[in-house]
This record gives structure tokens, sequence and C-alpha cells, in this order.
């Protein structure tokens, strides 16, 4: 997963941190509450890299180039090596990374299932709608985290260059047939709203997950905050779609 083109403001550049933000794994997970969320959030984020790296291989499939399909081969396994990082992470904490994931499966894979793209184009924009968004969520919550976890999420959320290469080539190919723009626009803001609903189910579903993101154990969370985040989340998902040259 990514944020490309760092378009909203990282979490991590903010002041010096506080509370839970400030200590390390063993001090934090002493809570259970919040080694609950935790857990949670490795198991949610674990489950989409390895969709993503399953939806790269699916992508390059479509590939009109086999070059292109080269690019895409070589995203899926850095999206394979994030999940194994993640995997490895929760074992090491005593937890079994497939029950960790579990819970997150149905949804993602209904929003996969509800957003299968039709070609090429609509799975570029897919990846770089759809993985940003997750990309800005994860990163906004990392720096509420204990210093060790944030560390982690921050690298399994490096850019895996699938921004830059949806950029280059829907631009391209909008470039060559104007009329794709619309078409495409349509598609981004479908992604957008499914996005969106997708996450804020699968926050409510987990008790300890959205209890953190509200302010019951992470530091620095409330209602009003969580809806400054998804404003600034749908911020950055605006000006991605101006960087792809679409109408948000």
């Amino acid at each position: 997963m990514e944020t490309p083109d760092n378009a909203t403001e990282h979490p991590e550049e903010a002041p010096a941190a506080t509370g839970i933000a400030a200590q390390d794994w063993a001090t934090a997970s002493a809570e259970p509450q919040y080694r609950a969320a935790v857990v949670d959030l490795l198991g949610a984020l674990a489950y989409g890299e390895l969709a993503a790296f399953e939806r790269l291989a699916e992508d390059a499939k479509l590939a009109p180039t086999l070059g292109d399909k080269a690019e895409l081969a070589k995203m899926a396994s850095a999206e394979f090596h994030h999940f194994e990082r993640l995997s490895d992470r929760l074992a090491a904490v005593d937890e079994d990374p497939t029950a960790a994931m579990e819970p997150f499966a149905k949804a993602l894979d209904d929003f996969h299932r509800q957003t299968a793209p039709s070609d090429w184009l609509e799975g570029l924009v897919k990846a770089y709608v759809g993985d940003s968004i997750a990309s800005d969520f994860y990163r906004e919550v990392a720096a509420r985290l204990d210093t060790d976890t944030r560390s982690l999420v921050l690298a399994v959320l490096d850019d895996t260059g699938h921004g830059n290469f949806a950029v280059e080539k829907v631009r391209a190919a909008i470039e060559a047939d104007p009329r794709l723009g619309g078409r495409l626009a349509l598609w981004a803001r479908r992604l957008m709203g499914e996005a969106l609903s997708q996450a804020q189910r699968v926050v409510a579903d987990r008790d300890a997950l959205s209890t953190m993101l509200v302010g019951g154990v992470a530091d620095g969370f409330d209602l009003a905050e969580v809806g400054r985040m998804f404003s600034r989340i749908t911020e950055a998902h605006t000006k991605r779609m101006a960087a792809l040259g679409l109408a948000a």
C-alpha cells in the first residue's frame, strides 16, 4: 500500500508524541484493550496486503504489454513482502496471523468483489485510489500507536511504485482518448464511496479498534478528530484525482 503523492500531511510530522505514542510495545501492550486494538489493526492491514498481492497478480493478466505485466508482478511481490512482515510480527507477539486476519476477510473480499474492474485502466485507477485511501487511514492511526508498531505500519505503507505507474498510464490513455475521462471519473467516485463505507463497517464491528479511534485507548483521537481525519482523507483523494487528470 502507498500514498504515492504524499497528498496528506503525514501524522509522523506532528508534534512530539505523548502517552501511548511515546511508549514501546512492551509497555503499551500491558493494556489489554490496546493490545487487542493493535492485533485488529495488524490483522486488517495484513489481509489488505495479501489481497493487494492477489489483485495485482490478477491485474497483470490484463496488462497490454509485457513490460506492464512485469511491472505489476514486481509490485505484487513487494505487497507480499509487506504481508510477510505483518504476519511475522503477529506471530512474534504470540498471535495467530490467520486468526487476526479472519475478522476482516469478508469485508475486504466483498469490497473487491463489488469493485471488480472491467478493464486495465479501471484496475489501475482502483489500485491508485483504493490503496491510497487505505494508506491515508493507516498513517493517521499510526501516529497514535506505540513506537514499535508505528515503525512497522509506516514501513509496510512504503510506496511500491504503483501510484506513479498508474498516474502515468491513466493520463496517457486520457490524452489519447479524452472520452475515457468521464467513465474513469465516475469509477473513481464509486471507489471512494465504497472504500469509506467498508472502512467504517470494519471499525464499527471491532470494539477495541473503534474504542482506540475515538479516544478510549490511544491518545489524541475523539469523535471530532475522527471527522477531521476523514475530511483530510477526502481532500487527499481530490488531489489524487487531479493528478490522474480526473474530476473528483
